[in-house]
């Protein structure tokens, strides 16, 4: 095998990694707020929703999907290395793998600890009570912000690295990066508009796979029968 060779295999590993891996994190965050419990009315979740089996399967779909984002942006990387895009394909990484760092700590105590409530012997109003202080607490919140910020900053990043590189069409990874920019306001609206977001990430996540998938493409040409 030459080191052409080579390259074209390791490449067409990334990119078969790559396109798998955002597509299943696509998947997972719009599985997230689709089977998500919501309170009747756009009432604050309570008891019931905690307490629901459902409730899991969202959140750590949730969970997944972050990971799978994180996994999907290094096989990028090693697709975009020696591209124009190099360079910002590594900040989207860095910025990414961190955010999540300070993200899923938040998305453990929602997906647990909130689902232990609901199940408690305590009445309605201290489950609200008590999921408010475990949600809105000044660490836990403001570690939140910043990791979903820095998601959103590696998704942008990665967007440029994808224009940059020329081997996906420059657009490519705007729709993903639009809706890792939402994913704080998404949590301010009714149940329809988050499902609408959901769908907007696994929307634009398919798009940055299908793309790589097609910069797969054989480069060899037909010799004849």
């Amino acid at each position: 095998m030459t080191v052409s060779d080579r390259i074209e295999s390791r490449t067409g590993v990334a990119g078969t990694c790559a396109a798998a891996l955002f597509a299943v994190a696509g998947a997972l965050f719009v599985v997230y707020p689709v089977v998500r419990p919501y309170a009747a009315g756009g009432a604050p979740d309570g008891r019931a929703e905690f307490a629901s089996p459902w409730w899991l399967v969202a959140h750590l779909a949730a969970v997944g999907g972050f990971i799978a984002f994180g996994l999907a942006l290094v096989a990028l990387s090693g697709l975009l290395k020696g591209t124009g895009g190099e360079r910002a394909a590594v900040v989207s990484l860095a910025a990414s793998w961190i955010g999540i760092g300070l993200t899923l700590p938040y998305y453990g105590a929602e997906t647990f600890a909130l689902h232990a409530l609901g199940g408690s012997s305590l009445d309605e109003g201290a489950v609200t009570t008590l999921a408010e202080s475990v949600r809105m607490g000044a660490a836990q919140a403001t570690l939140f912000a910043a990791g979903l910020l820095l998601v959103a900053v590696g998704a942008g990043a990665a967007a440029v690295a994808i224009a940059r590189s020329r081997l996906l069409a420059g657009w490519a990874g705007i729709p993903m990066a639009v809706g890792f920019a939402l994913f704080i306001p998404q949590f301010y609206v009714d149940a329809p508009l988050r499902i609408g977001h959901g769908v907007l990430i696994g929307f634009g996540c398919a798009v940055v796979a299908l793309g790589v998938l097609r910069s797969q493409s054989p480069r060899s040409t037909m010799t004849g029968a």
